[in-house]
């Protein structure tokens, strides 16, 4: 506002402490605004009143029209003060609307894609109605259909000129377009046993429908994060082989960075990073690396790497790829200091525990001691420069004749300035 403007104390809610663009009431008598009232509602955690704490009977809302019209009268009156005009809201689509929607697909399966439909352009309409669809039963109905048709062809429509969407798929973009709270995605994770997530899996096979597959790399990030540590170990093979794929196939850049966050958040447990080297990920990230130029992309790429070589299976992989240790030892001091962090991680990991001679001598002719050293002399953070220090102490020995680690820095681990930039040159990048 302009001018200070004293707000009538009735016309502010209660959470938002703003001035209220749509009040309603609830069971308790007191009047909030609709969208933070609904919000604090089908959060799932609250039941009860904001103000007085008492129990909600229940969660209907009555639109408080006598005060919305005050408040525009209000807003109008002061609008030379620079208040906001409000206009008078769209009403929020009434659950019997949905049930009866419901109900028809339920009864009449040559009914489904036209109410799937309507429910998708409801959904799209505003978040209260997207509240209301999820309080009405209808994120049930809809996953019930993914499960039991994602592994079905036969309301596939691939041989059209215009192809028309499956039953599945048209579910899965109500279900993206829904923003689902997580007490619902908890319920859809846990359905059978894990069955959501495999049907999402065959969802991500369909490489002819980009859409549908980012909707389910969108929908199994949201579902993975709120998944119990059990159900992700148990995880099975082929989702990893999926992820991967969709990482090699490159279909975009908000969906390669949906994998990332995916295969970050599974291969927290051992079983799941062998689960991820058995599908190609380290070759298919050492792959992406070589020519990625999006620095977050690059920092997450070696966050999944490093995770993968924390198991001997990564680590293999990664020195039987030809460009393996080349691309880490690149990325030092070239992306961010989370990058150089992870790449000294990873070969820290391999310094450790698979550095055969053949290895050790390769790390000198790849410039991994020159980066490491100078990784000692400048401003880095102590966990990545006492590993890099590690590093060059564990095998003093081997580099011990090299050019590029002279006797006085195995010594020390530490190179004067003068001395470093003739290391530099020696070594290259």
């Amino acid at each position: 506002m302009g001018t200070e403007i004293e707000v009538p104390p009735f016309f502010v809610c209660p959470i938002s402490l703003q001035i209220m663009r749509d009040p309603v009431t609830i069971s308790t008598g007191i009047t909030y605004d609709r969208d933070n009232i609904e919000r604090w509602i089908f959060s799932g955690e609250k039941n009860s009143c904001p103000v007085t704490k008492l129990p909600l009977t229940d969660t209907d809302l009555t639109p408080n029209h006598t005060l919305r019209r005050l408040i525009q009268s209000w807003c109008t009156l002061n609008a030379s003060h620079g208040v906001e005009l409000i206009p008078t809201p769209k009403p929020p689509v009434d659950k019997s609307r949905i049930s009866r929607l419901i109900s028809q697909a339920s009864n009449s399966p040559h009914m489904q894609l036209t109410c799937l439909a309507e429910l998708r352009r409801i959904a799209s309409e505003s978040a209260s109605n997207r509240r209301i669809l999820e309080s009405s039963g209808a994120v049930d109905f809809i996953a019930a259909l993914v499960l039991s048709r994602s592994g079905s062809s036969s309301d596939c429509y691939e041989e059209e000129v215009e192809p028309k969407k499956s039953i599945d798929e048209e579910a899965l973009s109500v279900l993206y377009q829904l923003k689902i709270s997580e007490s619902n995605l908890k319920n859809v994770v846990t359905r059978e046993n894990g069955a959501f997530i495999e049907a999402l899996t065959r969802i991500l096979q369909r490489r002819n429908n980009y859409e549908s597959q980012a909707f389910a790399l969108d929908l199994m990030n949201s579902t993975l994060h709120v998944a119990d540590p059990p159900e992700l170990i148990s995880m099975k093979a082929e989702l990893f082989i999926e992820l991967v794929q969709v990482l090699r196939d490159q279909i975009s850049s908000k969906a390669t960075k949906t994998v990332l966050k995916m295969l970050i958040h599974l291969c927290s447990s051992g079983r799941n990073r062998v689960k991820a080297v058995e599908a190609g990920g380290v070759g298919t990230v050492i792959d992406l690396l070589l020519d990625c130029s999006d620095k977050r992309i690059c920092e997450m790429m070696l966050v999944v790497l490093d995770q993968l070589c924390g198991c001997a299976e990564g680590r293999a992989d990664l020195l039987k790829h030809g460009a393996g240790m080349a691309v880490v030892s690149k990325k030092i001091l070239r992306i961010s200091h989370l990058g150089s962090e992870m790449a000294v991680r990873i070969l820290h990991n391999v310094s450790k525990y698979s550095a055969t001679a053949i290895v050790v001598q390769e790390m000198v002719h790849l410039g991994v001691v020159a980066k490491l050293s100078l990784l000692l002399q400048i401003d880095c953070e102590v966990n990545t420069k006492e590993k890099a220090r590690k590093i060059i102490k564990m095998h003093a020995r081997a580099w011990s004749n090299s050019p590029c680690a002279p006797k006085y820095l195995i010594a020390s681990s530490i190179l004067s300035p003068p001395l470093l930039g003739s290391l530099i040159r020696i070594c290259g990048n």
